[in-house]
């Protein structure tokens, strides 16, 4: 479908309509909030019974996603042990016309498991006869876009992809510059790209102009200018775009040695790999033991969310660093150059151009990357929130993608009012479920009058919460479980003192998930509803 990703110069009923939709979601987390408050004051029965509704809803959610969190990190260790070189070999290899799929591998469960999978996905790559192009032919893109990361934290994600098992001189890098960076920033930009020229098929760097007219100052417009540019080098040495996989990167994304192996082979084996973005699982790590605790518990919660998303592909959507098949990219005009949201804006932008027939692939696979950081505890703590502010900006994405359903023929209704209804329930819910834990549930109590007072409901909602509190603890502890197991290794002295400090820091989600996930969220959507367009912040790195 045609259609313009951009709430950009929109006439008539399309400008009242994505006013309206703008106003949408925070109008109605506020109504939750101060509905419920009020509510409480005047019929704490009926508060009473809608928050023991919502307790009960919750803590459902909570042990569906702890489950499903558990399964994803087993998977992701079981596939952190793929040789994925050697399957990129068997694939070349093989002969679909007569052999079915490789024999199976190993003696251990785990290996049973990948093996099962590996072999599931070749049948299903047979079947759709859309058979992939040897992997000596699959040429990786990798941006980077830089305004004012120093070179400490530029070149070790740019050794990392030159560690790769998967043939360098396949890859080319490209540093998407700004003009505006410091000179200072620049100079150890240019520096790189000369020393790592011919450690790849090239480096190159790409200055993106200050003041280009119908462009916002966001990563979307760099990168588009870069990746405009990658086109024409790719033309010129007749590399196809289908056999091109894009990768856009924070300027601290380290990847592991094995993650474009991983990544190709994912390329390969999907049926629909010019129509899908692979997105492998964020972890925070570069800094993690070099940053405030709230810090840390923070961005551990960040990266077991990505976890759970990855079990629902259908519902799964880019997140930071991702990837996807250059020509795709092409097709749909690039990535937003007036958004701050864009990576997942892309994946929208292209689910409605190709009328709904669209994917994200996840990959078990991590890429690590800082912690926001500054130099003392408060600064750190501003830029934490800042950056949760810019990721639940996200919900600009949701006056946009609904004009499109609204406008679509093609794409099912049923898919449309699925994914319109998670996206605009996961900002409601993103913007009222910590105050609705932490604070509003206590407010029917508090208010209660004296018949409410005497009723079976004001003596049973205590243990109803309590009981369902005791089931969230238990999932915080094997979340912490989870997480001392996920974290890399310090070399500190007393390495067990840190791991248990870590443990105790987890005592603080109630209040993390009141300040640095439903307060910068609602304060997201308030912008949104009072038209205070947010401007995009480059996070604080430091190390």
């Amino acid at each position: 479908m045609k259609f313009n990703y951009s709430k950009e110069n929109l006439k008539g009923r399309q400008a009242r309509l994505q006013r309206f939709l703008e106003i949408l979601p925070g109008a109605c987390s506020w109504t939750v909030l101060l509905g419920l408050v009020l509510l409480s004051m005047f019929l704490p029965f009926a508060a009473a019974v809608i928050m023991v509704a919502f307790y009960l809803s919750w803590i459902m959610r909570v042990l569906y996603s702890t489950f499903f969190m558990v399964l994803s990190t087993i998977q992701l260790g079981i596939e952190n042990k793929t040789d994925w070189m050697k399957r990129l070999k068997e694939i070349d290899e093989l002969d679909f016309s007569r052999v079915k799929t490789p024999p199976r591998a190993g003696s251990q469960w785990p290996q049973r498991i990948s093996s099962k999978i590996y072999r599931r996905q070749l049948e299903e790559l047979k079947a759709s006869k859309s058979l992939p192009p040897k992997s000596r032919d699959i040429y990786h893109l990798v941006i980077f876009p830089v305004i004012k990361e120093d070179r400490d934290i530029i070149e070790p994600a740019v050794e990392a992809i030159a560690r790769q098992h998967f043939h360098p001189k396949q890859m080319v890098v490209v540093f998407a510059l700004e003009e505006r960076a410091k000179p200072e920033i620049q100079e150890a930009v240019f520096r790189l790209e000369k020393k790592y020229k011919n450690a790849f098929l090239d480096c190159i760097t790409f200055v993106h102009p200050a003041a280009i007219e119908g462009e916002a100052r966001v990563k979307g417009a760099n990168t588009t200018w870069a990746a405009r540019h990658s086109a024409e080098f790719f033309k010129a040495r007749g590399i196809p775009f289908e056999n091109v996989i894009v990768s856009c990167f924070d300027a601290d994304t380290v990847v592991s040695p094995h993650y474009f192996a991983c990544l190709t082979y994912h390329f390969m084996v999907s049926p629909q790999r010019q129509r899908a973005s692979f997105q492998p699982i964020p972890v925070y790590h570069n800094n993690i033991w070099q940053v405030p605790g709230f810090a840390r518990v923070v961005e551990s919660g960040s990266s077991f969310y990505q976890l759970i998303e990855a079990t629902n592909p259908e519902k799964l959507v880019t997140f930071s660093s991702h990837s996807m098949s250059f020509k795709a990219l092409v097709e749909v005009d690039y990535w937003p150059v007036d958004m701050i949201s864009d990576d997942s804006a892309i994946f929208w932008k292209a689910y409605i151009h190709y009328d709904g027939k669209y994917q994200v692939i996840p990959m078990y696979v991590t890429v690590s990357m800082d912690v926001a950081s500054a130099e003392s505890w408060l600064q750190t703590f501003q830029s934490v929130y800042k950056q949760k502010q810019r990721w639940a900006w996200g919900v600009e994405n949701f006056p946009i993608v609904m004009r499109a359903f609204l406008k679509s023929k093609q794409i099912p209704l049923y898919d449309r009012l699925r994914l319109g209804f998670k996206l605009f329930e996961g900002h409601l819910s993103w913007a009222t479920s910590g105050f609705l834990l932490s604070v509003i549930g206590w407010f029917p109590i508090i208010f209660a009058r004296r018949e409410f007072a005497e009723s079976v409901v004001y003596y049973n909602v205590p243990d109803i919460r309590n009981t369902i509190f005791t089931l969230g603890f238990l999932a915080v502890c094997i979340t912490i479980v989870l997480s001392l197991a996920m974290l890399p290794k310090t070399k500190t002295r007393h390495r067990w003192l840190l791991k248990v400090v870590h443990a105790v820091e987890w005592l603080m989600v109630p209040l993390i998930l009141v300040i640095f996930s439903a307060l910068p969220a609602l304060h997201a959507q308030t912008r949104l509803m009072l038209g205070r367009y947010l401007e995009f912040w480059v996070t604080d790195k430091k190390r």
